[in-house]
């Protein structure tokens, strides 16, 4: 799953390694900005209500779904960003993210805890950034 127009520095000079991600990526080719996803299936109903596991493959599908829509693969993301209602549906999100992207080489990430999402019954949102071939 690995790309060779986008490069992983796990742990610059002077900063500890991350433990699931990537601190810096790089690349060349198209940018490729994907919104949030939510855990909506193609008719707009909800996977997973209670289940963040469920809710987070959803979201993970969506994301495959946009990435091949741009022209790009999970190969080519660069950077995940994690919005959560519970800090503790991170490890859901790490089982459903590591069945799509290469662990050996993972993206960029950032995981944020927020109050709500744009629906009460949303436990997660996804964005992603990748750099996709020219």
């Amino acid at each position: 799953m690995s790309s060779d127009h986008v490069t992983h520095i796990p742990a610059p000079e002077g900063v500890v390694p991350g433990n699931g991600y990537t601190h810096v990526v790089t690349g060349t080719g198209r940018f490729v900005a994907i919104s949030g996803q939510i855990a909506l299936d193609a008719d707009g109903v909800l996977v997973g209500e209670g289940d963040p596991l469920a809710q987070a493959r959803q979201i993970f599908r969506n994301l495959e779904h946009c990435l091949t829509a741009a022209g790009a693969t999970f190969a080519d993301v660069v950077k995940l960003t994690y919005f959560v209602t519970d800090i503790a549906h991170l490890p859901a999100i790490r089982t459903a993210r590591d069945e799509h992207v290469d662990t050996r080489n993972p993206p960029a990430s950032s995981a944020v805890q927020v109050s709500a999402l744009v629906h009460p019954d949303l436990l997660l949102e996804i964005e992603a950034f990748a750099i996709a071939r020219p």
